[in-house]
């Protein structure tokens, strides 16, 4: 990866807890923040999925803030397929 691909890498993580009406954004960055966000993921056994859209959309929501219900639709077709990848690993 060259240094200008990092640099233009961009992450959001989200997390969710009963009794919200929605996930929150919890962390968001590019380049080099990007990267920490992805590592500590992946070193907490989270997956990691790759949406360049729906990162760019997460990118505008300020941390620690509800996503807004126009992304509803799509952070629960990724909440699925996290769903379904615990349940392929759980079957194993």
């Amino acid at each position: 990866m060259t240094r200008h691909e990092r640099e233009e890498r961009k992450a959001a993580a989200l997390s969710y807890k009963q009794g919200y009406y929605a996930p929150v954004v919890v962390a968001r960055g590019k380049g080099v923040m990007a990267e920490a966000i992805i590592a500590c993921a992946r070193e907490a056994g989270v997956y990691v999925h790759e949406s360049p859209e729906l990162v760019k959309l997460l990118m505008q929501v300020d941390t620690d803030q509800f996503i807004p219900p126009e992304l509803f639709r799509a952070v629960a077709e990724v909440l699925v397929w996290l769903y379904r990848m615990e349940a392929a690993v759980e079957a194993e």
